[in-house]
């Protein structure tokens, strides 16, 4: 049956943080439902292979006290173990977030991607590339899962995403707005909780298309 218009569901937005998310979920009109910190990888992986271990691989940082010998080859692999981890964490994490949320879950907020190499050798031997390729991963990941799960992916500019979220909800002042939102729940409502806020509100306007 075709979903109405009025039908209320859901988006969430997502800030990350190294192998870390914060996800905020709120519903088609303006109602902050639900937030949730998650964590995507295993404990005992490292949680920026392509920056750290990659690097150390190709001789990057060689001179510095917390680097230490590991080979090319050995780096791909655990870069491939913790890219596993963190899409099992991301199925996870979606799945007890959906049964959480007290209406369907139709999309979700990711800060937009930059262009990289495509093979994991690559982003390592490239200077920009490994250190933004980690961050890249665990939002692929996010994405991947989502959409695994018939979401639809809205990627955010974060530069503009804050002017995104009060054209959408016709609002002048939308830290006021924010601020407001994170009143409704208390404390903590820091700044990565609104700006993932600011992401699901401005996601909302395709949910309701």
């Amino acid at each position: 049956m075709a979903r109405t218009r009025t039908q209320r569901t859901a988006t969430v937005g997502v800030t990350e943080h190294g192998n870390s998310a914060m996800l905020v979920t709120v519903a088609s009109d303006g109602e902050l439902l639900e937030r949730r910190r998650i964590d995507l990888t295993d404990s005992e992986l490292p949680t920026h292979p392509h920056h750290h271990e990659g690097s150390w691989a190709v001789g990057r940082y060689q001179n510095s006290p917390w680097a230490r010998e590991i080979s090319l080859t050995e780096a791909i692999e655990l870069v491939e173990r913790v890219r596993e981890s963190a899409a099992r964490g991301a199925r996870e994490s979606l799945e007890t977030l959906a049964a959480a949320v007290p209406m369907p879950i139709t999309s979700i907020a990711i800060r937009v991607c930059p262009k990289l190499p495509p093979s994991t050798e690559e982003r390592i031997a490239d200077n920009r590339a490994q250190t933004v390729a980690d961050s890249v991963m665990y939002r692929e990941a996010l994405a991947t899962a989502a959409e695994a799960r018939g979401w639809s992916v809205y990627w955010y500019d974060r530069k503009r995403v804050y002017r995104d979220a009060a054209t959408v909800v016709g609002c002048d002042d939308i830290n006021a707005l924010l601020l407001a939102m994170g009143r409704s729940v208390g404390p903590p409502w820091q700044a990565k909780h609104k700006l993932a806020a600011a992401a699901a509100l401005a996601a909302t306007d395709q949910l309701m298309r």
